[in-house]
């Protein structure tokens, strides 16, 4: 960036700064949609299916949301539920929302069984509201993969993402994943730092092992794959990165409407570090064999770099390698891999964000040929201070 840009950029920055330590109140916009309006009944069909159905029983999600954050407070800011009518006037405002940016529901029949797989993408967004300009965000999702003997009528495709949004098996769902998010989350009180996973590049050999939903549409893949890193960075760190923005943005602008109606075009500042992905392939290897079934072992390779664009500076650079257990019964005749395959890319980014978090343990080690990785591994943990 040349001398006079990068001095405007830290002038807008600074401000936005200044307007963030000067509101202890952050205003709660509710649901939002990210992209295009007029695109969003096409790419968000069933979750605008159960906001509708929700409202027509006068329970919408909404109001379970402001429930919920009334009941499992933010510690670290107030938060004004009146609305966005409520902030008329002022000068400075954060707003708070919770943004769908993807949703996934895809059916592949095979081998005399149905695979149905469904997803749900959100950020936890913070933007300053004069400035129009994205301030943090803390990435979620829920993803559920399931074999079935029928084919999925459209009542029970809604229902499941139903449970993505309440959650299933145990597991929080998308609403109570926000909650606790927004319970942790801060506002910078100092000049932020901004961290974004900015490219990615899956080889073809990687992708010759993703289901068709992630391949049938340009990026769909690289989307997945950024998605997946920030979350497990930013829940062991409790970093926020901005949007991986292949996909929804347009530049560095992104749309959005709220679900009441109105349509914002938020700025993304331009990132101080950039992390790159490279998955070059996934591979599976047969580690035992009984009458009982067979075990695998689902690796997966990817190299991480964690770079500062304007010096140059690599804080990460390395390549690492993960592998998971899948036991098969002798009785089961069809094989999906990709969610052992999906399990494996999970973990090996939890178990190095894990590592960042300082949580040290004996796969750093035995997961790269990198001889300095603790040496990276320290310089990095300085970098994600800097964004918090």
């Amino acid at each position: 960036m040349k001398p006079t840009l990068r001095s405007l950029w830290l002038a807008t920055v600074l401000l936005l700064a200044a307007a963030a330590a000067d509101a202890a109140t952050v205003t709660f916009a509710g649901l939002s949609y990210s992209g295009d309006s007029k695109s969003i009944p096409a790419r968000f069909p069933y979750s605008l299916k159960l906001e509708k159905a929700l409202a027509a029983r006068g329970n919408p999600l909404n109001k379970q949301l402001a429930a919920k954050l009334a009941t499992d407070k933010p510690l670290h800011f107030d938060l004004n539920q009146q609305g966005l009518t409520s902030l008329k006037g002022q000068d400075q405002a954060i707003v708070a929302t919770l943004l769908i940016t993807g949703e996934t529901v895809s059916v592949e029949r095979f081998g005399g069984v149905t695979k149905l797989m469904t997803q749900i993408r959100a950020q936890a967004m913070f933007f300053d509201f004069k400035n129009m300009t994205v301030l943090r965000a803390y990435p979620l999702s829920f993803a559920y993969l399931d074999l079935i003997d029928h084919n999925p009528g459209e009542r029970e495709m809604q229902d499941r993402i139903a449970g993505l949004y309440y959650g299933e098996q145990g597991k929080p769902g998308i609403l109570q994943r926000f909650t606790d998010i927004m319970h942790e989350a801060t506002v910078p009180d100092q000049v932020p730092r901004f961290l974004q996973v900015a490219k990615v590049r899956i080889g073809d050999d990687a992708r010759k092992q993703l289901p068709p939903e992630l391949t049938r549409t340009p990026g769909a893949a690289e989307t997945w794959a950024a998605d997946l890193f920030a979350e497990n960075l930013s829940s062991k760190t409790g970093v926020p990165l901005l949007p991986y923005t292949k996909g929804y943005a347009i530049g560095n602008t992104l749309s959005m409407r709220v679900s009441e109606g109105d349509v914002f075009m938020l700025k993304l500042p331009e990132a101080d570090y950039a992390i790159s992905l490279d998955i070059p392939k996934l591979r599976r290897i047969t580690s035992g064999e009984v009458a009982a079934g067979t075990s695998y072992i689902y690796g997966a390779y990817a190299h991480v770099n964690i770079q500062e664009p304007v010096s140059g500076k690599h804080y990460l650079d390395a390549d690492f390698k993960n592998g998971e257990v899948k036991l098969v019964p002798a009785s089961q005749d069809t094989i999906d891999d990709f969610p052992a395959y999906h399990e494996a890319i999970k973990g090996l980014f939890a178990k190095l964000a894990d590592n960042l978090a300082g949580n040290r343990n004996d796969w750093l080690k035995s997961s790269t040929s990198a001889s300095d990785i603790d040496k990276q591994i320290e310089s990095t943990q300085q970098l994600l201070k800097a964004c918090k």
